[in-house]
């Protein structure tokens, strides 16, 4: 049985030098009920960074296999009724699950997620707030057909959508989140908070950039999965 008020916040980690930045920003959480789960990837670099922690933390090494199987191996070893995921190279403010539990239980949604910074390599903020609210589901649900403005660092989600819809799809590389979002989106209502509450790291090591073209195809991919059933969705709904 899973606590009912506990989170648990996975961390993928693949050779990433900010392990140790993102690890804090959740043992800082104003937030006390989190069990840490990082999922060491397959990495061969900074596994020295987590060494500090080895005893605040749950810590799982598995063959490489990609962000979705990490976080999937994540969530099958959590304890906790809420699950977060946190990249490796990003922050969490202190108050950030603290403030989406609460934002879930005003609302009675099970998703919410949040606007966010930009941080360079030096860990500078670089950009203004970045959020893209949406003035109803309608609007939501025709803008992802068309691409993702979730980031999967904002995100807190109850366990049972996880049991209601699978988890990540380990096929999909580059774009395991947005496939999930899309499974999700038909049968659950969203919040979402304007306030950031994340830091987004932007650099030139990171995946997007990196993959960039096989994360374009897998995007279109992924429309070509889900576009026709959100189609359907709308016009359920009445919207044209």
């Amino acid at each position: 049985m899973n606590h009912s008020s506990k989170v648990s916040v996975v961390i993928p980690f693949y050779n990433c030098p900010y392990i140790d930045e993102s690890v804090e920003s959740v043992l800082a959480q104003s937030y006390s009920d989190i069990e840490l789960i990082v999922v060491d990837d397959g990495s061969s670099l900074y596994t020295d960074k987590l060494n500090p922690y080895r005893d605040k933390i749950i810590y799982i090494r598995k063959g490489n296999g990609g962000t979705g199987s990490a976080l999937n191996m994540g969530i099958k070893a959590a304890s906790g009724a809420y699950f977060a995921w946190l990249s490796a190279d990003d922050r969490f403010h202190p108050y950030k699950i603290e403030r989406q539990l609460q934002e879930l239980r005003s609302t009675g949604t099970l998703f919410n997620h949040t606007a966010y910074y930009y941080i360079n390599e030096q860990s500078e903020r670089v950009s203004e707030v970045i959020s893209v609210p949406f003035p109803d589901r309608r609007e939501l649900i025709r803008t992802m057909m068309t691409g993702c403005p979730v980031n999967g660092s904002s995100v807190l989600l109850h366990m049972d959508i996880f049991r209601a819809v699978g988890l990540f799809n380990e096929s999909f590389l580059y774009t395991q989140d947005y496939d999930l979002w899309l499974r999700i989106l038909p049968h659950y209502s969203w919040s979402y908070i304007e306030q950031p509450l994340l830091d987004y790291r932007v650099h030139q090591a990171m995946g997007s950039v990196i993959h960039n073209e096989a994360q374009s195809r897998e995007i279109k991919m992924v429309q070509a999965k889900h576009n026709s059933a959100l189609a359907k969705l709308l016009r359920k709904e009445g919207w044209p």
